[in-house]
């Protein structure tokens, strides 16, 4: 279907969305928000066999001992941002801590309130977007992982310290994981495409244009994939994300009141680039 009509298309167009654009441009469409490919994703996030949407089981357990390690506390209030379905959020209630999780897609948040009904775990789950929060002096431990800080516009990571360094107690601490400078080059890949009858991005028949792009004067890489369709405007969906080095990001803590109390690059099993020591964990907190 969609080759008898590849002739009626406007490759100009095509042509134009899928160059190289502006760093920081916006595409012309959000995944988390559209009701199939989120619930793609929910399937992608539970699947423990795959390091997509989140990571495999031996890797949250791997983060969270990581993480809990530097405050032996028995029973510690905990908020996980972009919680997803609650991967992380379920294991720290079962270690013993008191959880609130928030994510903005409405599906994850769906899926784990359920959970929250049948194992009755009393995890305090909230639809928002984790930039919006507004709480003071209540958290011993914020978490942010799977490098979620590195898809944040500047601007943006500097609002999410500010909130959150109010939302901890006095002494807490902001745990997060991001992307390093170390094989870039796999990290950035080549561009491919897909032509399907069904697939990820729409239950009915598309070609999808994918490319990676390389900012390295922002320290900068771009995920672009353009869809196209029969008789449809082209969907542009792109996905920024920043690496920074140890040095990179201590500078940008310590402009915003933080300060790095605990740093690893093992935290993780050795695998892709976007697994072992590819990906540097950080456990901050208030310079004052």
């Amino acid at each position: 279907m969609l080759h008898s009509n590849v002739n009626d298309m406007d490759i100009t167009n095509i042509i134009a969305l899928s160059n190289r654009p502006k760093v920081f441009e916006k595409g012309s469409h959000q995944m988390w928000t559209d009701p199939y490919i989120s619930k793609n994703l929910l399937e992608i996030h539970l699947n423990p066999e795959i390091n997509l949407a989140s990571r495999k089981p031996d890797s949250i357990q791997a983060s969270l001992d990581w993480i809990l390690d530097f405050n032996s506390d028995s029973q510690l209030n905990i908020l996980d941002l972009g919680c997803g379905p609650g991967l992380y959020a379920e294991e720290l209630v079962k270690r013993g801590h008191k959880v609130t999780g928030i994510d903005f897609s409405e599906n994850s948040i769906r899926y784990a309130k359920e959970q929250v009904k049948i194992k009755k775990n009393q995890i305090n789950y909230i639809c928002q977007n984790y930039l919006e929060i507004e709480y003071e002096n209540l958290f011993d431990i914020i978490i942010l992982i799977y490098t979620d800080f590195c898809i944040l516009l500047p601007e943006e990571q500097e609002l999410l310290l500010a909130k959150i360094k109010k939302a901890l107690k006095p002494g807490g601490v902001f745990a997060f994981d991001f992307n390093n400078d170390r094989n870039l080059d796999q990290k950035v890949g080549a561009k491919n495409w897909e032509a399907v009858e069904q697939g990820f991005w729409s239950p009915k028949p598309y070609l999808c244009l994918s490319e990676p792009f390389h900012y390295p004067e922002k320290k900068v890489l771009l995920f672009q994939h353009t869809v196209i369709q029969e008789n449809k405007t082209p969907k542009v969906y792109r996905f920024w994300t920043h690496y920074f080095s140890m040095s990179d990001m201590e500078k940008l803590l310590d402009r915003n009141g933080f300060k790095i109390l605990e740093s690893s690059d093992k935290v993780l099993p050795e695998g892709d680039c976007w697994l072992g020591n590819n990906i540097s964990f950080v456990i901050a907190g208030s310079k004052e």
